[in-house]
């Protein structure tokens, strides 16, 4: 939620639909001292690989109402926001919490699935997310992120 709050501040303050990357750079660095060159194209990069935003090249665009985000008042990211964090790991964590199985358990059923039912021929974040259809854990926020890392791999 961080990395998304922290996208949607400049577009919400300035009430535009796009930016440039000039627009963002003095957003960030300048008018809010949140980060320095470097890190806000980082920021920009997280934000293209998990399709939180798009750039035709020349400007950045939203691709979520930045109106759904609340920005509260004092608000400044912290260095979570350039952590990346494994897709496959966090759905992993939601199978095991929403289903009362132990991580063994779950990466247990995962492979058994990719090894039966599959013939070997399933990755396992695909994997992961027919278990969490089965208990009925939430996966869609990461749908992005497991399929652009299946994209990079092929």
């Amino acid at each position: 939620m961080t990395l998304k709050t922290t996208l949607a501040a400049p577009f919400y303050h300035s009430r535009a639909e796009k930016l440039g990357r000039s627009e963002l750079i003095y957003y960030y660095s300048f008018d809010r001292r949140w980060m320095d060159r470097d890190q806000v194209d980082l920021l920009l990069r997280r934000g293209l690989d998990q399709g939180l935003i798009r750039t035709d090249g020349e400007f950045f665009y939203l691709l979520f109402d930045p109106a759904e985000v609340q920005i509260p008042i004092g608000y400044k990211p912290s260095s979570a926001i350039f952590e990346v964090a494994d897709p496959i790991s966090q759905l992993m964590d939601r199978i095991v919490s929403s289903s009362g199985m132990s991580q063994e358990e779950v990466a247990s059923r995962m492979n058994e699935l990719i090894r039966d039912r599959f013939d070997g021929k399933l990755r396992p974040g695909a994997a992961l997310v027919i278990l969490a259809k089965e208990f009925e854990t939430p996966y869609a926020d990461l749908v992005p992120v497991l399929r652009s890392d299946l994209m990079k791999k092929e």
